[in-house]
């Protein structure tokens, strides 16, 4: 069954719920933001319908009864899915086609962001400043939700949004396609200034608690910081990640 919820934001937003309805919704290729399954729900179809959201990284979030009650009381069967507000692209289509288009890739990668508001500002200033695509992984990202949208001023409405399962997997697959892998990382010497930032890049921007992670730091071909001259002793994620976006426009522009 299809219905809409106003989340907290106020908006609405498109509710699908029920076994049949939702492995519909699936199979037809519907993006979803999320899909809530009750605790406990084991029988064979919740299990068939977990392998396929699983297969297809659609996130999934195990929740109480009472919330999902608390959502709709139609008969939703232990299982809630929320429409997805944008279109999400394939990063292992699209990258092919830059290329085939004559661009040169420009790809931003979101390593722990989970502040919608952090997502949406650093989406707006990427799609200023011509980034082809943001990459996020399935889990640990922050939604977007009405709020990220409203914040990167409809950018990410207009611009491709790619999710992966296995950050890791696809940034081996974007070195492999020619990307330099670039991560903006404080531990290091080298500033984004002196870097060399031109030609097919994917950048690396991670969480302001606890940066990017080992594997991703250990995937990547450079690593860049920002200098600092005051006394506070990091930028914000959104606004690093801006620095360092407008960076490499501007040695592109020289090329």
């Amino acid at each position: 069954m299809n219905n809409h919820f106003r989340n907290h934001e106020g908006k609405k937003q498109e509710l699908l719920y029920g076994m049949h309805s939702l492995m519909e919704a699936i199979l037809e290729g519907k993006e979803l933001d999320k899909v809530l399954i009750r605790k406990g729900l084991k029988n064979e179809r919740s299990q068939e319908m977990l392998k396929l959201l699983r297969e297809r990284g659609i996130p999934v979030q195990f929740v109480p009864h009472e919330k999902l009650q608390r959502i709709t009381r139609k008969n939703h069967q232990g299982i809630i899915a929320f429409g997805s507000l944008i279109e999400y692209s394939n990063i292992e289509t699209l990258i092919p086609g830059l290329f085939e288009e004559g661009e040169v890739p420009f790809i931003i990668v979101l390593d722990g962001i989970t502040d919608v508001r952090n997502l949406g500002a650093i989406a707006r200033t990427a799609e200023c400043a011509g980034v082809n695509a943001l990459l996020l992984p399935t889990k640990g990202a922050a939604q977007i939700n009405a709020d990220a949208i409203k914040t990167s001023s409809g950018a990410l409405m207009n611009m491709n949004v790619c999710r992966t399962d296995d950050l890791n997997k696809t940034l081996l697959f974007l070195k492999n396609s020619g990307l330099k892998i670039v991560a903006a990382t404080e531990k290091t010497e080298n500033t984004h200034f002196s870097a060399d930032l031109t030609g097919p890049i994917a950048l690396i921007i991670g969480s302001e608690e606890k940066g990017i992670s080992q594997a991703l730091i250990s995937l990547s071909d450079l690593h860049v910081k920002i200098p600092l001259l005051g006394k506070v002793s990091s930028l914000n994620a959104s606004v690093a990640g801006a620095v360092i976006m407008y960076e490499i426009m501007r040695q592109r522009s020289l090329v």
